[in-house]
């Protein structure tokens, strides 16, 4: 049993590194100089799929050990951010959350639970943005979805 406990804490490890390396060689990629936070703050963003908040991150980052400032991870979200690394989502009205899934989707609202989910771009047909007013010119679009997810459905 010692000797599978061994294996498998090995493979976690090997798993660990090779994802470190491949974020060290995106941000590289993008000519930007890999600090700790940066790096900290975009492997975060990769492993979740809640599009937190610049508060929600820097709880996640300290929560063994105070280590980063909101400073720090509004500073690091910027360079990421101005890299095409990761994007603002806004859903709501002064709450700017933070999304390392750079492809075209939408988004799914939770109103009860505040659940946020991703929707794939073709779940939906595209939108004839011709029928803007002139003048009007778009650059992209987003659909957002609120309602009620399944969990909290089940709940009522």
């Amino acid at each position: 049993m010692y000797y599978w406990l061994i294996v498998v804490s090995r493979e976690i490890d090997i798993g660990m590194q090779q994802q470190a390396s491949e974020i060290v060689q995106v941000l590289k990629s993008k000519k930007l100089r890999v600090t700790p936070q940066r790096f900290a703050v975009y492997a975060n963003l990769l492993g979740r799929t809640d599009h937190p908040t610049v508060e929600q991150i820097l709880a996640d980052l300290n929560q063994d050990a105070p280590t980063s400032s909101q400073a720090t991870v509004y500073a690091a979200l910027q360079a990421l951010r101005e890299v095409d690394l990761v994007r603002e989502v806004l859903l709501d009205e002064g709450i700017c959350r933070y999304d390392a899934n750079i492809s075209q989707h939408h988004h799914f609202r939770c109103s009860c639970c505040g659940a946020i989910e991703d929707i794939d771009w073709v779940a939906f047909p595209p939108l004839d943005l011709s029928c803007l007013r002139p003048g009007l010119q778009a650059e992209r679009y987003e659909v957002t979805v609120k309602g009620v997810c399944d969990r909290c459905q089940s709940h009522s």
